[in-house]
């Protein structure tokens, strides 16, 4: 059976910073495409924001991870780059961290992720934004 493939793209409305969690909608578009193997990739198209995975059960969890990534890559630094306030070099640096892109599983139908997994958008700028993620699935 020849492979087949499909794209779309999700607009996330972000409050400010905060690991904005978007597994219901990545779930419920891989369903309709109908495929039952094959791989997810989502990518953030933005410097600013990256993507995880991580437990989505206790919400102590996020705000752990956003105050270690503040504690890594804090304001007030002293960086070059400031163009667009204080928090934007920080966002770039938390960007890098954590990444953009993430390739997950499709298997019998379901994206392969564990029992406390789910897929997040990490916003790092304190403005609200609407950021732009891309899903590509290829499977059959």
């Amino acid at each position: 059976m020849p492979l087949r493939q499909t794209t779309t793209e999700l607009t996330v409305p972000t409050p400010g910073p905060g690991l904005h969690e978007i597994t219901r909608e990545v779930t419920r578009w891989v369903e309709a495409a109908g495929l039952s193997t094959g791989l997810l990739t989502v990518f953030c198209r933005h410097t600013s924001a990256s993507l995880c995975i991580q437990e989505n059960a206790a919400r102590e969890v996020r705000g752990d991870v956003l105050r270690w990534l503040d504690r890594l890559a804090p304001e007030n630094a002293g960086y070059a780059h400031d163009d667009e306030g204080p928090d934007d070099m920080p966002a770039h640096l938390k960007s890098i961290l954590t990444g953009v892109s993430l390739p997950i599983p499709l298997v019998g139908q379901r994206l392969a992720l564990g029992t406390w997994q789910g897929i997040y958008l990490c916003e790092h700028r304190r403005a609200p934004h609407r950021r732009s993620v891309v899903l590509h699935l290829l499977g059959e």
